[in-house]
């Protein structure tokens, strides 16, 4: 479960930096079209080789590495994507909205998938996600307004324009603390998700339609956190949220590995929820910080960047889960994992985050083209 969990991110670790000059060098709608088409067909050996009695865990571990590194393409590409489809001064909505479909996904997604699991069988079941892929790629062929022409096809080498978005996101102080404190979070997390379906089937003794249902009422936390994420950046603060939410809902984890099985499974669902809720909120005011103080023509650097720094943590977070795991159990391994989980936000607040309300000016505010 380790290795299978290190290997869904562990192109961030590898490709990330590379792939942000990229990004600034070509557009970026036709890279997130490659990466869709990809990982659909990536996902579709999977049901196949089950149909035919030859999926094996070496199948799933190739499928789970090729489809990050389809994901490292396809992320990086839609946050820098982002501004000059918009315009810099509707990111916060534009980031809300955006979360709001990810999460409403996370709430039906593990509901449908472990139903269909019990039902059909959970090779069979991965088919949906390879659909769900296609459809994206429909939907990004859809949209109409013209993307600007790349701005990184001149100057230093692929060496050179990575060390600038390195020395970027390094040398501005509070996306630097928002980046380590996202890494460390996150290298938390995956230590925790490493284990998560353990403890959920063993010590908690659920069935997969029960795991299911587990997993969707408590991505309700981050459905609740895109909804609200807008209001409540308006409310205290956009550049406050960022160090004021991480530093009140984090530490909430600690109740997970207190669940039982019964009804005290509601504290495992708990604690995910509003974790998730934090995580949301979060995301949307720090992406959006983000993608407000870099220039245009370094975005996909600064987006690889940061996505090859805290995504990095991941793999090795998968890692470490497993290892714990076999070492100490389960539970324990959720307990060193909340525990850190609790601890993340203290980057942020040692930063220059504390002392502000609003984002600093953008950057460059050049509106979008209109068709």
């Amino acid at each position: 479960m380790g290795v299978l969990t290190a290997a869904g991110t562990a192109a961030f670790l590898l490709i990330g930096l590379p792939t942000g000059v990229w990004a600034d060098r070509v557009r970026r709608r036709p890279m997130m079209l490659a990466a869709d088409f990809t990982r659909a067909a990536l996902l579709f050996t999977i049901p196949v080789a089950a149909w035919t009695d030859v999926l094996t865990l070496t199948q799933l571990i190739t499928v789970a590495f090729l489809g990050s590194v389809a994901t490292v393409v396809f992320d990086v590409a839609y946050q820098s994507y982002l501004p000059s489809l918009i315009g810099r001064s509707q990111l916060m909505e534009g980031n809300t909205r955006l979360q709001s479909s990810l999460s409403a996904a996370e709430v039906t997604g593990p509901g449908v998938g472990g139903g269909l699991a019990q039902l059909v069988g959970a090779a069979t079941a991965v088919l949906t996600t390879a659909v769900s892929y296609l459809a994206s790629a429909i939907l990004l062929l859809r949209i109409r307004t013209p993307e600007p022409p790349p701005v990184g096809r001149e100057g230093a080498g692929v060496g050179a324009q990575m060390k600038e978005g390195l020395r970027f996101v390094l040398g501005e102080k509070s996306l630097r603390a928002i980046t380590l404190s996202t890494a460390l979070s996150n290298l938390a997390i995956t230590v925790l998700l490493s284990m998560q379906i353990l403890f959920l089937t063993r010590d908690l003794a659920l069935t997969p339609a029960a795991v299911g249902a587990v997993l969707a009422v408590s991505s309700v936390g981050g459905l609740l956190g895109a909804l609200t994420a807008g209001r409540c950046a308006r409310w205290i603060g956009p550049a406050r949220a960022i160090w004021l939410i991480p530093l009140i809902i984090s530490p909430v984890a600690l109740v997970v590995p207190m669940a039982q099985p019964g009804w005290l499974t509601a504290l495992c669902v708990a604690g995910l929820a509003l974790r998730a809720y934090g995580t949301t909120v979060f995301n949307v005011v720090n992406v959006s910080y983000r993608q407000a103080v870099c220039p245009g023509r370094l975005l996909g650097r600064v987006t690889a960047t940061v996505r090859f720094i805290t995504w990095g943590a991941m793999p090795v977070g998968g890692l470490i889960g497993g290892a714990l795991g076999g070492w100490i159990g389960v539970r324990p391994t959720l307990w060193v994992a909340c525990s850190a989980l609790a601890l993340t936000s203290l980057p942020l607040l040692l930063s220059p985050l504390r002392t502000l309300r609003e984002f600093p000016e953008a950057a460059d505010e050049a509106a979008p083209e209109r068709s």
